[in-house]
């Protein structure tokens, strides 16, 4: 079931953990990429240093996070690599979810494990093995024609859609990759969340 914009309006912490689990489908020629979402990044602006929105910043870089939630918001780090962010929350409160990781879901055919992890164990190749670039900026999984979230375990109850989770118990927390320039507090908070034992987390 495709997920609508009243999971991704929810509180961002709770976003980045429910993200887990769902399935990114990306349209291309014809056919369908898949991978589900094993690991993710809660940034929450404008108190979070490590956020592109802190301070409340605006600008024609971040203006996507500050969309109401289930936008697409991708920038370029380093001049090589594209990131993958959901907006969360509501609009001009700007919080997102990096995706940091994902779990191809394709025949292995003559790949081994090592070279299916190297697929999408990263954030840089998350974007790549989804065929994601600049031109995704803004889009509204709500309503694209191109790329959404799937819960195939979502069900309705009473004419209320109720979304599968993970487990705490099965959820590993630590802090977030890279951002040591955000100071020793914002650096250690831990607001990174990935499922146990899955191979193509990025880093454990």
């Amino acid at each position: 079931m495709r997920i609508k914009r009243c999971f991704f309006t929810k509180d961002t912490i709770f976003v980045a953990k429910a993200l887990l689990g769902k399935v990114i489908v990306r349209k291309y020629r014809n056919k369908k990429i898949l991978g589900k979402i094993v690991e993710t990044e809660a940034y929450i602006g404008p108190k979070d240093k490590a956020s592109h929105a802190y301070l409340g910043k605006k600008t024609e870089r971040n203006k996507a996070e500050f969309f109401i939630g289930g936008h697409i918001y991708i920038y370029l780090v380093y001049g090589m690599y594209w990131q993958l962010n959901i907006s969360t929350s509501k609009e001009e409160k700007p919080e997102c979810v990096l995706i940091r990781a994902a779990e191809p879901l394709i025949e292995k055919n003559n790949l081994s494990l090592k070279e299916m992890k190297n697929l999408s164990n990263g954030p840089g190749k998350v974007c790549r093995y989804f065929k994601l670039d600049e031109s995704f900026y803004g889009e509204d999984l709500t309503k694209s024609k191109r790329i959404y979230l799937d819960d195939p375990l979502a069900r309705k109850i009473n004419g209320k859609i109720v979304y599968s989770k993970i487990a705490d118990s099965k959820i590993k927390r630590t802090s977030r990759i890279g951002i040591d320039y955000a100071g020793p507090y914002w650096s250690k908070i831990k607001w990174r969340f990935y499922i146990k034992d899955n191979p193509f987390v990025s880093k454990k």
